[in-house]
């Protein structure tokens, strides 16, 4: 593929809910243009875009796929991103490095959840965009509806169609276009005059665009209120300052299934859409403070690594979009957030899974390199010299929770490598070892995202591994002093054992843990005391009533007794550990659980489920109210009620609810959810008594 200098790139990522159309406009667009001489199905499991095996098997989008189409001499960097909404991460890491964003409705099904999540999206970014009225070839499709509700996602901006159907359902025949007063048909090469019965329909939507385009260009502006007739160039060049300002939004229609409406939208997105060097300006951090990054070859190398993906035949690949400056093939960089150099191999444009050789970058285009060493995604490249680092896109919390162990020996071996470099490609992905249930714990959007990622790990890196619902991470504390003095004597044929320890332990409201030596006199020799310490959090790891890690107790060593001869430091370890553990028994226990903030958004009717649901939950509802026609309900909710709320959610609202969620607090868990959790953990440790 060719090389292509900034003004005649365009970075366009395509949005909506999943099966929105997404995958098939840019199949759509790369048989327009001959980059392929056939078109694949999405049903078929052929597309370019959708060349994973899971994403044949699942027939929908996991990750962004880069489809670079050359169309009269500019090169449209089309992103391709996934519509299901437990891939949001992918989404917002593609909107990052994307100039424009064309936002597809389904002609059917109209805006979608999934459709307002990216539009929120777009709006973070300041991404100019299109609306794709799409599929409108299908049964059911209507054009007036679709658009109704496109308009209702944004009240700040207008909403103007471009084109208009000509036809619809199976009568679709093509697409109406107001800037030239032309139809054009399937194919969209030629253009014909409009039928008769549209004359009218089309004036009329040509003077809403008319007027729109005027408000971007005094120059227009004054034409057109002389009563000068606007050219279809004028019109484009009027149009584009008020899109690119978000003032208004261009609607288009298409049935890209086939070919329908696809060469008219290409031309737009030239003429409308801004190159990199046209587009909203970056902002780095430098030595000196924030700069303002320009794209243009001429400026410092600096490269933002937006994605990177483990590919079985040639290791790591690294995604790059260049910022500023050109990037060279066979050429040493340096990442400037490892403080590490790494040197390039071949750079690629890739065009679903294949790889097309380039020897340059230009600024604003976007790439791949393979088999980098240090680099992940969110981190900055280019010149030594001049470091400067780009800010990281805010990506939501994790919402679904899975414990994952190995399922054979040998996987065991690769368990901490896998999922580390699985979090590396995904960044709404994570994992930790959590301490209180020793347990590997795996975070991500929902059971789909999880469940790719496994699927993930056994394809890719060869490691099986079994999941099962995590413990929730309850702690234990004290509401009350306590006292405890152990002995710990033990006497062998040989030296004995000996350690007396008096201890208090008391409430600590600022801190997790505090160790005080308060024995006068000497009765406690100081070198024993890290002994004694020991053996309190050993105790304090383990728990004491029900097996959770102890937290926010003062512990004070107030006297005990030592023998000159049979004194030694685990015996004061044993004596601290036992008496810690009667302390703790003195001194009131409870047990804490993790509390939520959870945000749930949900269409208005169903509010009354929704509510119903969280009162069994022991939630405490904050708050109430609605935003553009959606009912919004903010709550506190013990983490042990909510742990697959992803999945019920969806069930409740038909997938059209969505939440989000976040640590708040540790509370007392109520006494008789406390008196099961013991009862268990006496039962999973044989103590309790047979019957």
């Amino acid at each position: 593929m060719k090389e292509y200098a900034t003004e005649f790139i365009r970075n366009i990522a395509l949005v909506s809910h999943g099966g929105g159309g997404k995958t098939i406009l840019g199949e759509a667009m790369l048989f327009c243009t001959g980059a392929i001489t056939r078109m694949g199905r999405v049903e078929d499991g052929n597309t370019v875009s959708d060349f994973e095996d899971e994403e044949i098997r699942r027939t929908l989008s996991l990750s962004t796929t880069l489809l670079p189409v050359e169309f009269k001499e500019h090169k449209l960097n089309i992103l391709d991103t996934p519509g299901y909404t437990d891939f949001v991460g992918e989404v917002i890491s593609t909107i990052s490095v994307a100039d424009a964003a064309v936002v597809l409705v389904d002609s059917v099904a109209g805006v979608e959840v999934g459709t307002e999540i990216v539009w929120e999206y777009c709006e973070t970014f300041k991404l100019p965009r299109f609306v794709v009225i799409s599929k409108m070839d299908r049964d059911n499709a209507n054009f007036k509806t679709a658009l109704s509700a496109a308009s209702e996602l944004s009240p700040d901006a207008t909403f103007i169609p471009v084109q208009l159907p000509w036809g619809e359902k199976s009568e679709f025949k093509g697409v109406i276009d107001l800037f030239n007063m032309k139809t054009r048909p399937a194919e969209g090469e030629g253009m014909e005059d409009i039928p008769a019965e549209y004359q009218e329909q089309a004036e009329e939507a040509r003077i809403a665009l008319v007027e729109a385009a005027a408000e971007g260009d005094d120059a227009l502006l004054e034409k057109y209120l002389e009563g000068e007739d606007l050219t279809a160039a004028e019109i484009a060049k009027g149009f584009k300052s008020v899109v690119r300002a978000g003032r208004f939004i261009p609607v288009f229609v298409s049935a890209a299934g086939k070919t329908t409406g696809v060469v008219p939208l290409m031309e737009a997105m030239i003429e409308i859409f801004p190159s990199p060097a046209d587009a909203e300006p970056v902002k780095a951090q430098g030595a000196s403070g924030e700069e303002i990054i320009e794209a243009s070859d001429s400026g410092p190398l600096i490269v933002r690594v937006w994605k990177t993906t483990a590919d079985p035949f040639v290791g790591k690949l690294t995604y790059l979009r260049v910022l500023s400056g050109t990037l060279a093939a066979d050429s040493r960089v340096w990442n400037h957030t490892k403080k590490t150099e790494e040197r390039l191999g071949n750079l690629f444009i890739l065009r679903g899974k294949e790889q097309l050789g380039i020897k340059n970058l230009h600024a604003g285009d976007i790439g791949a390199v393979a088999k980098l060493g240090e680099t992940a995604t969110g981190d900055t490249l280019g010149d030594k010299g001049h470091p400067l680092t780009i800010e990281k896109p805010d990506y939501p919390n994790a919402l679904f929770s899975v414990s994952v162990s190995p399922k054979t020996q040998a996987d065991s071996t690769k368990i901490t490598p896998t999922l580390t470099r699985l979090c590396e490609e995904d960044p709404t992905l994570s994992w930790h070892q959590e301490p209180s249930t020793n347990q590997t714990i795996l975070q991500g959007m929902g059971d789909q995202h999880i469940d790719v990622a496994l699927r993930k790990a056994e394809a890719k890196f060869q490691v099986g591994l079994n999941t099962e619902v995590p413990r929730v991470p309850y702690r234990e504390t004290i509401t009350k002093s306590g006292h405890a003095a152990y002995r710990h004597k033990k006497q062998t044929g040989g030296a004995g054992q000996f350690a007396e320890v008096h201890m208090d332990i008391e409430p600590l409201e600022e801190g997790q843990f505090e160790f005080v030596n308060k024995v006068f006199g000497g009765s406690i020799s100081q070198g024993f005391m890290p002994a004694i310490e020991k053996g309190v959090k050993g105790v304090m790891k383990q728990g004491v009533i029900a097996g959770y890690p102890v937290e926010k107790v003062r512990v004070l060593i107030v006297d005990g007794k030592e023998h000159p001869v049979d004194s030694k430091a685990v015996a004061f370890e044993v004596a601290g550990r036992e008496a810690f553990k009667q302390a703790m028994n003195a001194a009131a226990p409870v047990m804490l659980e993790p509390i939520m903030d959870i945000r749930i958004t949900v269409p208005e009717t169903n509010m009354g489920d929704v509510l119903g649901d969280l009162n069994t939950r022991r939630a405490r509802v904050q708050g109430m109210e609605t935003e553009r026609g959606r009912s919004v309900v903010t709550a506190q909710v013990p983490l042990a009620e909510i742990q697959r709320y992803t999945t019920d959610i969806r069930s409740m609202t038909g997938g059209r609810g969505v939440f989000s969620m976040s640590l708040s607090h540790y509370q007392v868990v109520p006494s008789h959810v406390a008196e099961e959790l013991i009862a268990a953990r006496k039962r999973e440790t044989g103590s309790e008594e047979e019957d």
